[in-house]
């Protein structure tokens, strides 16, 4: 059985959530679940790595990312080695 480890919520904001897992793979990524949809996500670029989203909800995740980026580059730097991360801002 494949286990993703701790699952931690980023963020949540106009129905998108946001997850990154401990003991995943590269390159650094984040989960996006939004309805029915989900894809993983590249943090150095906002690509979908895999999965498909809506593309308004891409927009929405590319202007949290762009806002918070260093924030979620640290979570996932965290999150890997064990420790706990704190819950980043939604989109207003």
């Amino acid at each position: 059985m494949l286990t993703h480890g701790i699952v931690s919520k980023l963020s949540s904001f106009y129905g998108i959530s946001i997850y990154i897992y401990s003991r995943d793979h590269n390159p650094p990524h984040f989960h996006v679940y939004y309805g029915e949809f989900s894809a993983i996500v590249r943090i150095s670029n906002c690509e979908v790595l895999r999965g498909e989203i809506p593309d308004r909800v891409q927009r929405l995740v590319h202007e949290w990312l762009s806002l918070y980026h260093s924030e979620v580059q640290q979570a996932w730097n965290q999150i890997q080695e064990g420790k706990p991360i704190d819950v980043i801002e939604p989109l207003r």
